[in-house]
C-alpha cells in the first residue's frame, strides 16, 4: 500500500510537470518564431533605412565629385562622381527590390526614378560642358537651378522613405519588444507553476511518506500485537508452508510438544517435528503421508487425539490453507479431562445422593421405631441382666445401621452440616487421649502443632468422627503395632497447585494431617481409596464407607482431601479446610454422660407423620415428665395449636410432612402466633428446608434420626435453654421448669 501511495505520488507530479512543459514550450516555440519573424522583418527595415540612405549619399557624392570637376577642371574630381552614378541604379534596383511588400514606398520609388534621372543627366551635361567648352559653359547650366530643383525633389522623397521605413521599424521593434516580454513572462510564469507543482509535489510526497512511515508503524505494531496474541494463547499454534516447512510458530508450540529451541526455527521440515515426538506405538503428530492422504476432501480440518507419555492429553487440529500450506493447532486438554473427571465424580455422588436420600428418611424412621422401643424395654426390664444384655446387643445393631446410612450421606456431601470456627489447636489435643485409648497400647500416638494456628471452618462433631475414621484406617494398617502422628499446619494452596487439581479453589486452609507407618498402599489402591464400599480389608472387617465419609464431609465443607501413600512407607492422609475469617469457638469439653436425664414439666408439641415413630417420640418426652400433644401433620397441628398457640412450650417437628404445610413452614406460622415458642426439627434425612448448600440455617436446631432417649431428652433440654449442672459439679442435672414459671 505504501509503495503504491509514493508511486501515485511520483506518477501525478510527472504528469504535471509534463505538461506543464509541453505548454510552456508550445507557448514559447509560437512566441520565438513571432520573435524571429519580427526580427527578420526589423533587419529588413534596417536594410530598406541602410540602402535609401546609401542612394541619398551616393546622389550627393555625384554632385559633390561634379563640383570639384567643374571648379578644378582635374579629372580625379570625376572619380567620386562615377562611383556614385554606377551606384545609384543598383541602390534604387535594391530599394526596389526591398520595398516590393510596400506599395506606398514603390509608388515613392517610381516618383523618384524619373527625378534621379534628371538630376544625373543635369550632372552628366556640365560635366560635358566643362569638358567642351569650359567653365563658362558649365556654370550657365548650373545657373538654371534645375540640378538643384532635381535634388531637392530625390531628397524630400528620400526623406518620406525614411520617416515611413523608421516608423515601420518602430512599430517591428515595438512588436518584437512586447513578443519578448511575453515570453519572458510566459516563461517566468511557466518557472513559478513549475516550482508551484514542484512543491505540491514534495508535499505529496512528504504525505506519502508520513503515510508510509505511520502504516509502516502500524504494521509493526499489528504484527507485535499478533506476536504477543499468539504468544499468549493457550494453544500451540504453527504454521507450514506448501512445501510443508515451519514458517512461524508461538511459544506454546514448543512448550506442548516438548521440542528444543534449536529446532524451532524457520524452514524445518514437518516431518523433522512427527519424528521427534515419536513415541512408541504412535507419533503425536501425523506423518506426510497422512498429512497428504488423510483426509478425502484436502481442504477440510482434520481433528485427532494424542496422550503425552508424562499423562497430557492433547488434541491436535490441521487445517489446510489456501496455498498448499497447513496450521496446526494444539490444545492442552489435560484440564477438561480433569473436569470431566471431577464432573463424573459429581454425577456419582448425585446419584448416590438420590438412592441414600431415598431410603434415608424411611429407612431411619424404621430404626427409631426399634431404637425406641429397645430403650422402652430395656428401661422396663432393668432387673433382667441377660435381658438387657440382648437389647444392649439390638440397639447397637440398629445404631449401627443409622451409622452406616450416615456414612453414606457424609459421603453424598447430603449430611447437614454446622460449621464453625474451629481452634485446632483447642480441639485437636482433646481428641489424643480418647485415640490413645481406641487405638491401643500397641499404637504410639504423636501429636505434632504449629505456632500460629489459623482457625477452620467446618463441623466439629463431624471433623471429629473424620479423624477417629482416619486413625482406625491407620490401626488396621498396622497390625503388629506402629506410630500413628496427627500434624497441623497452615498451607496455602496456589494457582499451581489449583492448575493440577481441577476441585481446588486457591486460598488459604488450616491443615490436618494423619499419619501412619502401615504397610502403605499401590497406587491403583490409592485412586480407588475414597469410593463407597472399596475396601482391602478381609470380609466382614469394614464397611468401607469410612473414608468415603471423609471424604464427602471435606468436600461439603469446601475443602480438599490428598493421600499420600506407598508400599511399605505408610501413609499420609492430608485434610485442607477453609481457613475461617473470625474468632475461633473455644474447645468442647469432654464430660461423662449425666447420670440422671434432665426431666421438665413444660407443654411439647409432637408432629410426626409416621404413628410408630410419634408414639415413640411422646413415651419418651411423656417418661422425662413433659406434657405432650401430638398432631400427624402440619394441618393437624394448627387446629391443635388453636389461634395463639398458648398451648405449648417448644415444637418437635418432622421436617418433611405430608400436605401443604412441611415442618419450616408449621414453624414460621407457630412463631409468628408466639416468637418465644421453641422450635426442634427432626428428621433422617433433610435438604433445602431447613439446609443449605450442606449447612444448617442459622439458628435452626435439628435432631437427627434415629435418636436416642439420652439423645432426645439432652437435645430438648439445649433448646428450651434449661440444662445445667447443680453447683457441687456432681453431674446430675435439676428438674426442668417452664419458661413461664421463672
Amino acid at each position: 500500500m505504501t509503495r503504491y501511495l509514493v508511486a501515485r505520488a511520483n506518477l501525478m507530479v510527472f504528469g504535471v510537470l509534463v505538461v506543464i512543459l509541453c505548454l510552456v514550450g508550445a507557448m514559447a516555440w509560437e512566441r520565438l518564431n513571432a520573435s524571429r519573424e519580427a526580427r527578420e522583418w526589423s533587419m529588413h527595415s534596417y536594410r530598406v533605412l541602410t540602402t535609401t540612405k546609401d542612394l541619398s549619399i551616393a546622389l550627393r557624392d555625384a554632385e559633390r565629385g561634379q563640383r570639384g570637376y567643374l571648379l578644378t577642371g582635374n579629372p580625379d574630381y570625376l572619380s567620386p562622381y562615377n562611383a556614385a552614378r554606377d551606384r545609384i541604379g543598383v541602390l534604387q534596383g535594391e530599394l526596389q527590390k526591398l520595398t516590393s511588400d510596400n506599395m506606398a514606398q514603390q509608388e515613392r520609388l517610381r516618383v523618384l526614378a524619373p527625378v534621379a534621372q534628371h538630376k544625373l543627366e543635369e550632372l552628366a551635361q556640365t560635366v560635358q560642358a566643362r569638358r567642351d567648352g569650359g567653365l563658362e559653359s558649365a556654370l550657365r547650366i548650373v545657373a538654371t537651378d534645375a540640378g538643384r530643383n532635381h535634388m531637392k525633389d530625390a531628397e524630400a522623397i528620400l526623406d518620406v522613405m525614411l520617416v515611413d521605413e523608421q516608423r515601420l521599424l518602430d512599430e517591428r521593434l515595438a512588436q518584437n519588444d512586447a513578443r519578448a516580454a511575453w515570453v519572458r513572462w510566459l516563461v517566468i510564469g511557466g518557472s513559478v507553476l513549475a516550482v508551484l507543482t514542484l512543491l505540491w509535489a514534495a508535499r505529496l510526497l512528504n504525505q506519502a511518506w508520513s503515510h508510509s512511515h505511520r502504516t509502516e508503524a502500524e504494521q509493526r505494531d499489528l504484527a507485535l500485537r499478533l506476536r504477543t496474541t499468539l504468544d499468549s494463547l493457550s494453544q500451540g499454534v504453527a504454521v507450514f508452508g506448501p512445501d510443508r516447512r515451519l514458517v512461524s510458530w508461538n511459544e506454546c508450540f514448543q512448550v506442548l510438544l516438548d521440542l528444543p529451541k534449536a529446532m524451532l526455527r524457520p524452514g524445518t521440515a514437518y516431518g523433522a517435528f512427527a519424528e521427534h515426538t515419536a513415541e512408541p506405538g504412535r507419533a503425536a503428530l501425523e506423518s506426510e503421508d497422512q498429512v497428504r492422504h488423510g483426509s478425502q476432501n484436502p481442504r477440510e480440518a482434520t481433528t485427532y487425539e494424542r496422550e503425552r507419555a508424562d499423562g497430557h492429553h492433547l488434541e491436535i487440529r490441521r487445517t489446510p490453507m489456501p496455498d498448499g500450506g497447513l496450521v496446526l493447532t494444539i490444545s492442552d486438554m489435560t484440564k477438561r479431562a480433569q473436569a470431566e473427571g471431577v464432573l463424573r465424580e459429581a454425577q456419582k455422588m448425585q446419584a448416590i445422593g438420590q438412592l441414600t436420600g431415598g431410603i434415608a428418611h424411611d429407612f431411619n424412621n424404621l430404626l427409631q421405631v426399634i431404637l425406641g422401643n429397645l430403650e422402652i424395654v430395656r428401661s422396663k426390664l432393668s432387673d433382667d441382666p441377660k435381658l438387657q444384655d440382648r437389647i444392649q446387643r439390638a440397639a447397637w445393631a440398629a445404631q449401627r445401621g443409622a451409622t452406616l446410612t450416615g456414612q453414606l450421606l457424609a459421603f453424598a456431601r447430603k449430611q447437614p452440616l454446622a460449621p464453625a470456627a474451629i481452634d485446632l489447636a483447642a480441639t485437636m489435643p482433646d481428641l489424643v487421649p480418647l485415640l490413645r485409648r481406641t487405638l491401643g497400647e500397641h499404637i504410639e500416638v504423636r501429636y505434632v502443632e504449629t505456632a500460629g494456628l489459623w482457625p477452620a471452618m467446618a463441623d466439629p462433631a463431624q471433623l471429629e468422627s473424620a479423624v477417629l475414621n482416619l486413625a482406625l484406617n491407620a490401626r488396621d494398617a498396622m497390625p503388629g503395632g506402629g506410630r500413628l502422628t496427627i500434624e497441623l499446619g497452615n498451607k496455602v494452596l496456589d494457582q499451581e497447585y489449583a492448575r493440577h487439581h481441577a476441585e481446588v479453589v486457591p486460598g488459604d486452609y488450616a491443615m490436618v494431617a494423619v499419619s501412619d507407618t502401615g504397610h502403605g498402599m499401590a497406587p491403583e489402591v490409592v485412586a480407588r481409596v475414597f469410593e463407597p464400599f472399596f475396601t482391602t480389608k478381609p470380609d466382614g472387617k469394614g464397611t468401607g464407607l469410612g473414608l468415603a465419609m471423609v471424604f464427602g464431609f471435606v468436600k461439603q465443607s469446601g475443602g480438599h482431601v490428598k493421600v499420600y501413600s506407598e508400599p511399605g512407607e505408610g501413609t499420609t492422609v492430608k485434610l485442607y479446610l477453609p481457613r475461617a475469617v473470625g474468632n475461633a469457638a473455644a474447645a468442647r469439653q469432654r464430660t461423662g454422660a449425666p447420670v440422671e436425664l434432665p426431666r421438665g414439666s413444660v407443654t411439647v408439641l409432637v408432629v410426626e407423620d409416621e404413628a410408630a415413630v410419634r408414639e415413640i417420640a411422646c413415651a419418651i418426652l411423656a417418661d422425662l415428665g413433659y406434657r405432650v400433644l401430638e398432631a400427624a401433620d402440619g394441618e393437624e397441628a394448627l387446629r391443635v395449636l388453636g389461634p395463639d398457640a398458648s398451648a405449648i412450650d417448644l415444637l418437635l417437628t418432622d421436617v418433611v410432612l405430608p400436605g401443604k404445610v412441611r415442618g419450616r413452614e408449621l414453624s414460621e406460622r407457630v412463631l409468628a402466633l408466639r416468637p418465644d415458642v421453641r422450635v426442634l426439627f427432626m428428621s433422617g434425612y433433610t435438604e433445602n428446608s431447613i439446609v443449605h448448600h450442606g449447612r444448617l440455617d442459622d439458628g435452626v436446631h435439628l435432631l437427627g434420626k434415629p435418636f436416642k432417649r439420652e439423645q432426645l431428652a439432652l437435645k430438648v433440654a439445649e433448646v428450651l435453654g434449661t440444662l445445667r449442672g447443680d453447683a457441687d459439679g456432681s453431674g446430675k442435672v435439676v428438674e426442668l421448669r417452664p419458661r413461664r414459671d421463672v
